[in-house]
């Protein structure tokens, strides 16, 4: 019980540490590509592309800058949080599509019989599968890890308070996370219920993570600048103190 009191503690202050905005934006990016990867972007012979990698560089910009000022594991615990309201979302979704409503699209159709087969598509979209929920939970868990860890070993190593130290332990960390988040979902998912082949798998997973990896560095000097203001502002002070006085009595 006293770990999971502890446990409890942490991310009671953890979430009240962590600007509200960044929170957000990272929930609602984690939720959409659920929604958004169920439809294929583009497809051919050699790889395939859905549209959830248009949200992803951003659940990964948040991570970074989260991993940045709190530690890995602060980042790692958001995730989790994260992927616990993407599946409640999803159950949530399921049984309000269970429900005998209509969509407003169904009554742009002209003819009754198109309007139930539009009705059943949108309720399809929105209930979505549980494979997908599936395997998107699972490369979340693994990716953010992946990114998180990654993230700090650099950091530590070659952080220099500028700019061109976040863009490495940035870059390099989404780099590695990106394709780990591609390639596990392609292989449970893609590989498995939308008939996907091995090369496709790879080579969607590459491509996929060097698009995510381009936004990343489009917009890291937002996500650095964003991350230096919570430094000078002493943002999420009381979450560190926590973890020294926590560190210095498992010490003790």
């Amino acid at each position: 019980m006293h770990y999971f009191e502890r446990i409890r503690k942490e991310y009671t202050i953890l979430l009240r540490s962590i600007p509200s905005m960044v929170t957000a934006a990272f929930v609602l990016s984690v939720v959409l590509m659920n929604l958004l990867a169920s439809r294929e972007l583009y497809r051919s012979d050699y790889f395939c592309l859905n549209c959830g990698l248009a949200l992803s560089w951003v659940s990964f910009l948040c991570m970074d800058c989260v991993c940045k000022r709190f530690g890995a594991k602060a980042s790692a615990r958001l995730s989790i949080f994260a992927m616990a309201v993407n599946i409640f979302c999803a159950v949530l979704f399921w049984l309000l599509m269970q429900t005998p409503g209509r969509w407003a699209a169904y009554y742009s159709a002209a003819d009754p019989a198109v309007g139930e087969m539009i009705n059943a598509g949108v309720d399809s979209t929105f209930a979505g599968a549980w494979y997908i929920v599936l395997g998107s939970s699972i490369a979340l868990a693994a990716s953010s890890l992946v990114n998180a860890f990654t993230n700090q070993w650099i950091g530590e190593r070659s952080d220099n308070g500028r700019f061109s130290g976040f863009a490495l332990r940035s870059l390099v960390s989404t780099c590695l996370a990106q394709f780990v988040d591609n390639f596990v979902f392609s292989a449970l998912v893609s590989h498995v219920f939308f008939g996907w082949t091995w090369p496709q798998v790879l080579i969607c997973s590459i491509t996929s993570m060097i698009i995510e990896l381009a936004f990343e560095a489009v917009f890291s000097p937002v996500g650095y600048r964003v991350s230096k203001s919570w430094e000078k502002e002493n943002v999420g002070e009381t979450y560190l103190i926590h973890l020294k006085e926590a560190h210095a009595g498992g010490n003790a």
